[in-house]
């Protein structure tokens, strides 16, 4: 999916910040301790007025420099002790929140690899590269950050309310006027931040993804001369994010313009009032000065209020991001033990059909009634016209897509009663497009295998993909591959990837088209070794050219999604135009009006 809009309508921030509890769960107990040092360090700084108050009523009033001196070294140790007990709650949320983000990427991460092949090709990598990166940072710091200090701050507020109002009601009752306005300006803020927060965090997925795409197909841009169509891509979602990033920060200024504007007044309001009070004898100056200190020891909490919400609904939106990619169901690892074994032997497909999850009800599937049996030790090519659901079929073997209906069965075992480890230890898979990580050439071959193989199987394996150029490498087997295996040539690439797929000995071998961007003499080679390793395995092989079919010892075509012939390579020349066609080189293979009143 391009891009993720979620509503924001019925939304619940709290209920969404909650489903956090179960990782940050293991933690709590540090968070909580760092929370009471907050408050008590919010406490200390507020006993300071206490004190401005003692010593103006006390030691300034009675021209006691000694007492001045005294309260002075009492405000430095208060000042001490505030800063002491903040760090003293920095360095208790450093470590285990950073233990919750990592712990989070992992499941995140785990989670990507158990789901099915369908989801990720619904979704765009951009989307996913954001939620485990950006979003991931936003709950951190939310976590290291808001949750405490609205806590501590709302502690804060009330205890200082509480101590003005003992000094002074009526001045209490001045401050406490801008509260209400406030507070449903805080409610307005809230509502419209979330709608540009997650519109922002979704502009933040699609521009990775453009990144990400230009990086991987730079080739592609560089050949065709398009680095400034896509530099202009990029510059127009740039400034569509930045537009959104405008508007949050006007939010922002709006709920922070009122939010420091009416506490201001408020104070401004106190210390008029309170000046005339002192002035007839009905205040004190240090109750005055102990009421203003705490109004503005007050400031930071009342201040801190715009973007601590803002953070908090940001990291909402994020939580909300990363719990729709952990909500999506996964593949199941188990077996359903739903169906029993038969005796049929080797690789069968017993009435398949296959639609996409996502395509509509009443749409033709893209495979419809498949009936093939491919004997054990035997090897079947499988042909047709581009579109007609080769590959598709090839991936419901391993199950990377599930049967809309319809079984396969391995041996006589239907697939759906193995779990998926079971099953993926019997077939081996090769792509037309070879995927290789960025680890060394060795790694990427015994991917193919379990952990027991070693240097031998590697090199049968190497020697079967006649990939003996490994050995010219730099470090050999141990060299790095660059990203997607770019630096080495296509050929190089898939002869890896083959060799990936026979390391392992697999029962089942199904194939992509493996060799398609072998040169002539390279493909002659492998397939006289593929050859050894087909006499010992059940394979289903995508076949587009003569020589490649040849390997197999029946064929299989498929059109529009149904098995229309089976034979051996010869048998479909002498009975069937439009493998004849297909293997002369036309790639429609549309049959002839006699072959279809033959039908």
């Amino acid at each position: 999916m391009p891009t993720t809009r979620a509503t924001t309508k019925n939304r619940s921030a709290v209920r969404a910040l909650l489903r956090l509890w179960p990782y940050v769960r293991p933690v709590r107990g540090r968070l909580f301790t760092a929370a009471l040092v907050a408050i008590l360090a919010s406490c200390v700084g507020l006993v300071i007025p206490l004190v401005l108050k003692w010593m103006v009523d006390g030691p300034v009033a009675d021209r006691d420099s000694g007492g001045v001196w005294l309260g002075a070294l009492y405000l430095l140790l208060l000042g001490l002790a505030e800063a002491l007990l903040f760090g003293l709650r920095r360095w208790l949320v450093a470590r285990p929140l950073s233990h919750v983000e990592a712990s989070m990427r992992a499941r995140l991460y785990r989670h990507l690899q158990r789901l099915p092949v369908a989801f990720h090709d619904r979704w765009a990598s951009g989307q996913l590269l954001s939620r485990a990166t950006t979003d991931l940072m936003l709950v951190r710091m939310f976590l290291a950050f808001p949750l405490t200090f609205l806590l501590v701050n709302g502690v804060t507020i009330l205890i200082g309310v509480g101590i003005m109002l003992l000094q002074d009601w009526t001045l209490g009752l001045v401050i406490l006027g801008p509260a209400v306005p406030v507070m449903i300006m805080c409610v307005v803020f809230e509502r419209r931040y979330a709608e540009v927060a997650r519109l922002a965090q979704d502009q933040v997925g699609d521009l990775t993804t453009v990144v990400e795409e230009s990086v991987l197909g730079i080739r592609i841009i560089k050949g065709f001369g398009r680095h400034r169509s896509q530099a202009r891509a990029f510059r127009e979602l740039s400034w569509t994010l930045r537009g959104t990033e405008l508007r949050k920060a006007r939010l922002l200024a709006a709920i922070w313009a009122v939010i420091v504007t009416l506490p201001e007044l408020a104070i401004g309001a106190a210390l008029v009032v309170g000046s005339v009070q002192v002035a007839d004898g009905s205040l004190s100056a240090g109750t005055l000065v102990a009421f203003l200190s705490t109004a503005l020891a007050l400031r930071w909490p009342v201040e801190s209020i715009g973007f601590l919400l803002a953070m908090s609904q940001e990291a909402s939106t994020a939580t909300e991001r990363y719990f729709e990619v952990m909500d999506e169901q996964p593949e199941s690892s188990a077996a359903d033990g739903s169906v029993a074994r038969t005796e049929d032997r080797g690789l069968r497909f017993h009435d398949v059909r296959f639609r996409y999850p996502d395509a509509p009800p009443d749409s033709p599937p893209l495979l419809d009634h498949i009936e093939l049996h491919i004997r054990p030790g035997e090897s079947m090519a499988l042909v047709g016209a581009t579109g007609s659901g080769k590959t598709t079929l090839t991936a419901l073997v391993p199950r990377l897509h599930e049967v809309t209906s319809g079984r396969i069965t391995l041996d006589g075992e239907d697939i759906t009663a193995m779990s998926r480890a079971q099953l993926r230890a019997k077939v081996a898979v090769a792509f037309e497009e070879p995927t290789l990580f960025s680890a060394s050439v060795g790694d990427n071959v015994l991917m193919g295998a379990d952990g027991e193989a070693g240097v031998p199987e590697l090199e049968r394996a190497l020697a079967v993909a006649q990939a003996d150029f490994v050995h010219a490498l730099p470090q050999g087997t141990e060299t790095q591959v660059g990203e997607q295996g770019l630096s080495l040539s296509g050929g190089q690439r898939q002869r890896l990837a083959l060799a990936r797929a026979v390391v392992g000995r697999p029962r089942f071998l199904v194939l992509d088209d493996p060799l398609s961007a072998l040169d002539v003499h390279t493909e002659a080679a492998v397939e006289a070794a593929l050859r050894r390793v087909l006499a010992d395995t059940t394979a289903l092989i995508v076949a587009h050219r003569p020589s490649t079919v040849l390997l197999a010892d029946r064929v299989a075509l498929l059109r529009d999604g149904r098995i229309a012939a089976v034979g051996t390579h010869q048998e479909l020349l002498r009975t069937n135009a439009e493998y004849a066609r297909l293997m002369s080189g036309d790639e429609t293979g549309e049959p002839s009006g006699h072959e279809e009143s033959d039908r």
